[in-house]
């Protein structure tokens, strides 16, 4: 068992459940955190980057804080998304293998909510919560938090968003005498206002992996481009990547749900993941992804909250986010547990200004990536045409007659002919459809 927890406070059982995991070292905010959590009563709040280990730092605390003796809900942790909720769930039941009296019960949203009130017609010592399912649960009345003793807010500053007025309305009913922990990758003002509404004027704070904002370990790099290009050079970009697994980032659903479309028609192994699919998807396009099966997840800034994977290469800025603390955010996707990353984000002419500013404020150096030229751009594009002719199952529709006719003009080409063939053919008709194209510009301009 690990003796640098033990020195943290943390207890036995704990330490046996981390020597499972093959947890042995704790990371800078768990080894500031810890020892403030086990010990004072004032309110807390812990600064640290996205995958920093934060989970981890609250969730050992609470665990060995619970009184197994009171069966009420005792600790209430509130996170932005249900994929971070789930997450959550599953860590704090994985650090509990050894403490079996421990209750924890996972109440999000986008699945059925039945299963959940039944669930908490149980003991259940820990609530794991997103903020709208919680109040969901709190009208019908399925949910006791009289005696919360904990508050946990994870992701502080995603919640002072589209979700604050849940989250005022939740705290509204908790007990005034209880413990506020709140946990954040960045302090926007919304969240040192939510610190000065929510919290006592007695704080503790801890700050950890924040010698820069904008992460340890991550390439940040931005390549320009024509709007008509923007495809093609992401496209490019993630035929360099092969056999190793980015996000995409978009602003919106539609947006997400346009390129991932486009991506899986060029044969990319792709899914898309935002808050308007059904969680069951979710689930299955995140299981997906976690277990290897698919390299790109294209998503939004909310849906891809809870993804923690740790082999991560890349994020893609495929639009620039309007907030310097969302950029955090989808970089800190890559680079986490000490291994490296790059964020590249995409952008054109009318926005290069903006780098400069986003250096300025988040502390960190961009670089500008060459853009592919055009000839390269073309060659990705056939080797994409090919791979999805590689790709495309038969179809067996087609007669027995008609496949020896097409046999019998091809029979006495040669593999390599063919291909030459088929490349010519290929160019011929993307050449078209280039010419096309320019002629509805100049019939049809913006």
């Amino acid at each position: 068992m690990s003796q640098k927890f033990a020195a943290l406070g943390i207890n036995k059982a704990l330490q046996k459940s981390l020597a499972d995991l093959n947890i042995t070292i704790p990371t800078d905010i768990q080894e500031k955190s810890i020892p403030v959590l086990l010990e004072e009563q004032k309110d807390f709040v812990g600064m640290a980057r996205t995958g920093s280990g934060k989970t981890a730092a609250f969730g050992l605390a609470i665990l060995q804080l619970i009184d197994t003796k009171i069966d009420h809900v005792q600790a209430l942790i509130l996170a932005p998304t249900r994929e971070l909720g789930q997450q959550i769930g599953s860590n704090l039941e994985s650090f509990a293998t050894n403490l079996p009296d421990v209750s924890v019960a996972v109440t999000c949203g986008g699945i059925p909510i039945k299963p959940q009130i039944e669930r908490l017609n149980q003991p259940a010592h820990i609530v794991v919560a997103s903020p709208g399912r919680l109040i969901d649960l709190i009208q019908r009345k399925a949910i006791n938090l009289s005696h919360v003793a904990y508050l946990i807010l994870d992701e502080a500053d995603e919640m002072m968003g589209a979700l604050k007025e849940g989250l005022d309305e939740i705290v509204a009913i908790l007990p005034k005498k209880r413990r506020t922990i709140l946990f954040t990758a960045t302090m926007p003002g919304t969240i040192k206002q939510l610190i000065q509404n929510y919290m006592s004027k007695h704080v503790s704070q801890v700050s950890a992996n924040l010698e820069t904002k904008g992460h340890q370990g991550i390439d940040h790099q931005f390549v320009v481009v024509e709007p008509i290009e923007k495809l093609d050079v992401l496209m490019h970009f993630l035929n360099s990547k092969l056999g190793q697994r980015g996000i995409i980032f978009c602003k919106t659903k539609a947006a997400v749900n346009k390129l991932a479309r486009n991506l899986a028609i060029h044969k990319f192994s792709s899914g898309a993941l935002h808050g308007s699919l059904s969680q069951g998807i979710r689930n299955r396009i995140m299981g997906q992804f976690r277990e290897g099966h698919i390299d790109i997840l294209v998503a939004t800034d909310l849906a891809a909250r809870g993804i923690d994977v740790k082999e991560i290469s890349y994020v893609v800025n495929y639009h620039l986010p309007d907030v310097y603390e969302t950029y955090i955010h989808r970089s800190g996707r890559t680079a986490r547990a000490g291994a490296k990353g790059m964020s590249l984000t995409v952008i054109q002419k009318e926005e290069l200004f903006e780098i400069a500013d986003f250096e300025k404020e988040l502390g960190i150096g961009f670089t500008r990536m060459a853009k592919a030229d055009a000839k390269s751009l073309e060659e990705n594009n056939t080797l994409l045409w090919a791979k999805k002719i590689f790709k495309t199952k038969p179809n067996h529709e087609f007669s027995a007659d008609i496949k020896n006719k097409v046999h019998t003009i091809f029979h006495h080409l040669t593999k390599e002919e063919l291909v030459e063939k088929a490349l010519a053919h290929y160019l011929s008709q993307s050449k078209i459809a280039k010419d096309t194209s320019k002629k509805s510009k100049k019939k049809n301009p913006r």
